[in-house]
């Protein structure tokens, strides 16, 4: 399945582009391949002792926050989008 996945900038130093693609049938497999196309990137999204999304980033696939469906475990098919953005807090 390929993924349309859109990059925060801050992580465009390792994929090259704002907009770049992935593939697998969940979350956590498109972070995978990316991995393997982009070294680094992996580590950048996931806590590597657990294995999930760093609670800093929110990822959404086609404008809908993992974290209300299945996290890493949310399926996702070819076309689909998915979006990584830097949670931001403030008051």
């Amino acid at each position: 399945m390929a993924v349309k996945v859109r990059v925060p900038a801050p992580l465009q130093k390792l994929t090259g582009a704002p907009e770049i693609q992935g593939t697998g049938a969940t979350v956590g497999e498109v972070i995978a391949s990316l991995e393997k196309s982009y070294p680094g990137v992996g580590a950048k999204l996931c806590d590597p002792a657990t294995g999930k999304v760093r609670r800093y980033l929110n990822v959404f696939v086609n404008d809908q926050d993992v974290r209300f469906l299945q996290g890493e475990a949310t399926a996702v098919k070819d076309g689909d989008e998915m979006s990584i953005v830097p949670a931001i807090a403030g008051g």
